[in-house]
This record gives structure tokens, sequence and C-alpha cells, in this order.
């Protein structure tokens, strides 16, 4: 049977300090800061306008909608972005509830069904991502609070 050989204490610390390598450059992060939000609200328009239409025809009022709603998550959500990492980990997860929990309730809005169940729908997607992104957090800070890499 074959075992592991005893690794040195240097070695055991070089393995523990490596970073996983950074496939993309510093530009391409930049980049995606300002069109991942650009490209997710664009999504989040078209679905708004069409479920505001209802299978209707597209007219010059549901596009301006939907670009003015993409307009809005996008700020919205490069804002989350921003913000987020200043904050502690519960009032970062409260962001980020806060935000999934008022993006899904309007889209569930402006389907035609009930305020109450958008509300409660708006709810509970906001608390299965509040307690995602509370453990999310949790386990990538020591014990001081602090973010690990």
């Amino acid at each position: 049977m074959a075992h592991a050989a005893p690794a040195s204490r240097k070695v055991a610390r070089e393995l523990t300090q490596r970073r996983t390598p950074d496939v993309f450059s510093a530009r391409t992060h930049a980049m995606a800061k300002i069109w991942v939000p650009v490209a997710l609200g664009l999504v989040y328009g078209y679905w708004a306008a069409a479920n505001r239409r209802y299978g209707g025809p597209i007219t010059g009022w549901n596009l301006l909608f939907g670009f003015v709603t993409a307009l809005v998550f996008a700020v919205l959500l490069a804002a989350v972005w921003q913000l987020g990492p200043r904050l502690r980990r519960e009032q970062h997860a409260a962001l980020w509830f806060v935000f999934t929990g008022c993006a899904t309730g309007f889209l569930i809005s402006q389907s035609g069904l009930s305020v109450l169940w958008s509300m409660w729908l708006g709810m509970a997607v906001g608390a299965g991502v509040l307690l995602i992104m509370f453990y999310r957090y949790y386990t990538h800070e020591d014990a001081t609070g602090h973010r690990i890499g």
C-alpha cells in the first residue's frame, strides 16, 4: 500500500499560503465590474417588460419600461457589489437579502399576481439568499472577522 511521504513544515506552510492563480488580468476584472451589471440589467429589464405586456405586442412604452428597469437594476447591482465588501458579514448578507427580495418581488408584481404573493415570494427568495450569503461570508473570514484571500 502506498503512503504519502511526510512533508517538512516549510513545504506545508508554502502549500497552505499559496493562492489559486488569477486567470484573468486586472483589466478584465475592471471591465467585468461594468459589463456584468449591464448584461444582467438588460436580462432583468427584458424579463420585467415581457411580464408586463402579458404576451401582447411590443410598444414604445414597453421598451422604455424595460430599459429604465434595466438601468435601475444595473445601478443597484453595481452599488451592492461596491458597498457590500465594506460591510460586516451580517450587513453584507442583509444587503443581498434586500436586493434580491425586492428584485424578485418586483418581477412577480409585473406579471399581474397579487401584491401579497409578490411580497411573500420576494421574502422567501431573499431569505434563501440571506442564508446562503451569510454562510459564504462566515466561512470566508478568520476569527477576527477579516476576509481570507
